[in-house]
Protein backbone atom coordinates (compact mmCIF):
# COMPACT_ATOMS: atom_id res chain seq x y z
CA UNK A 1 0.00 0.00 0.00
CA UNK A 2 1.13 3.53 -0.74
CA UNK A 3 0.33 4.78 2.77
CA UNK A 4 2.54 2.13 4.33
CA UNK A 5 5.46 3.15 2.12
CA UNK A 6 4.95 6.81 3.01
CA UNK A 7 4.72 5.91 6.69
CA UNK A 8 7.96 3.96 6.54
CA UNK A 9 9.68 6.87 4.78
CA UNK A 10 8.50 9.25 7.51
CA UNK A 11 9.74 6.90 10.23
CA UNK A 12 13.12 6.79 8.49
CA UNK A 13 13.09 10.59 8.20
CA UNK A 14 12.40 10.81 11.92
CA UNK A 15 15.33 8.54 12.72
CA UNK A 16 17.64 10.70 10.61
CA UNK A 17 16.30 13.90 12.20
CA UNK A 18 16.88 12.59 15.73
CA UNK A 19 20.48 11.72 14.85
CA UNK A 20 20.89 15.18 13.33
CA UNK A 21 19.45 16.73 16.50
CA UNK A 22 22.15 15.03 18.55
CA UNK A 23 24.80 16.57 16.32
CA UNK A 24 23.30 20.05 16.31
CA UNK A 25 22.73 19.95 20.07
CA UNK A 26 26.42 19.21 20.55
CA UNK A 27 27.38 22.02 18.19
CA UNK A 28 25.07 24.42 20.00
CA UNK A 29 26.49 23.46 23.39
CA UNK A 30 30.04 23.90 22.10
CA UNK A 31 29.23 27.33 20.64
CA UNK A 32 27.59 28.39 23.91
CA UNK A 33 30.61 27.22 25.91
CA UNK A 34 33.00 29.03 23.57
CA UNK A 35 31.05 32.28 23.86
CA UNK A 36 30.86 32.11 27.65
CA UNK A 37 34.58 31.34 28.04
CA UNK A 38 35.61 34.16 25.69
CA UNK A 39 33.25 36.58 27.44
CA UNK A 40 34.52 35.64 30.90
CA UNK A 41 38.15 36.00 29.83
CA UNK A 42 37.50 39.40 28.27
CA UNK A 43 35.60 40.60 31.34
CA UNK A 44 38.46 39.53 33.62
CA UNK A 45 40.90 41.32 31.35
CA UNK A 46 38.80 44.48 31.40
CA UNK A 47 38.38 44.36 35.17
CA UNK A 48 42.16 43.95 35.56
CA UNK A 49 42.54 47.06 33.38
CA UNK A 50 40.36 49.01 35.81
CA UNK A 51 36.94 48.89 34.16
CA UNK A 52 34.00 48.91 36.54
CA UNK A 53 32.30 45.53 36.90
CA UNK A 54 29.00 46.88 35.57
CA UNK A 55 30.70 48.42 32.53
CA UNK A 56 33.02 45.50 31.75
CA UNK A 57 30.19 43.25 30.56
CA UNK A 58 28.91 45.77 28.02
CA UNK A 59 32.38 46.60 26.76
CA UNK A 60 33.30 42.91 26.50
CA UNK A 61 30.17 42.12 24.48
CA UNK A 62 31.17 44.84 22.03
CA UNK A 63 34.49 43.16 21.30
CA UNK A 64 34.51 41.79 17.73
CA UNK A 65 35.62 38.29 18.77
CA UNK A 66 33.00 38.08 21.53
CA UNK A 67 30.28 39.37 19.20
CA UNK A 68 31.27 36.81 16.56
CA UNK A 69 31.16 34.00 19.12
CA UNK A 70 27.69 35.17 20.20
CA UNK A 71 26.53 35.27 16.57
CA UNK A 72 27.72 31.70 16.05
CA UNK A 73 25.96 30.62 19.25
CA UNK A 74 22.69 32.21 18.09
CA UNK A 75 22.96 30.52 14.69
CA UNK A 76 23.65 27.12 16.25
CA UNK A 77 20.72 27.57 18.63
CA UNK A 78 18.40 28.46 15.74
CA UNK A 79 19.49 25.36 13.80
CA UNK A 80 18.99 23.19 16.89
CA UNK A 81 15.48 24.58 17.46
CA UNK A 82 14.62 24.20 13.77
CA UNK A 83 15.63 20.54 14.00
CA UNK A 84 13.35 20.11 17.00
CA UNK A 85 10.46 21.59 15.03
CA UNK A 86 11.26 19.33 12.10
CA UNK A 87 11.06 16.32 14.39
CA UNK A 88 7.72 17.49 15.77
CA UNK A 89 6.36 18.03 12.26
CA UNK A 90 7.50 14.56 11.19
CA UNK A 91 5.86 13.02 14.28
CA UNK A 92 2.62 14.75 13.35
CA UNK A 93 2.85 13.47 9.78
CA UNK A 94 3.41 9.94 11.12
CA UNK A 95 0.37 10.23 13.38
CA UNK A 96 -1.78 11.43 10.46
CA UNK A 97 -0.61 8.55 8.28
CA UNK A 98 -1.30 6.05 11.07
CA UNK A 99 -4.82 7.44 11.41
CA UNK A 100 -5.38 7.20 7.66
CA UNK A 101 -4.16 3.60 7.66
CA UNK A 102 -6.44 2.78 10.60
CA UNK A 103 -9.44 4.24 8.78
CA UNK A 104 -8.65 2.25 5.64
CA UNK A 105 -8.35 -0.98 7.59
CA UNK A 106 -11.60 -0.19 9.39
CA UNK A 107 -13.45 0.11 6.05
Amino acid sequence: MDLYTTLQEKINDLDVAVKELRRTATEYAEAYKNYRVLLARKMLELKADGFATTLAGDVARGDIDIAEAKKIEIIKEAIYKANQESINATKLQIKILENQISREIGL
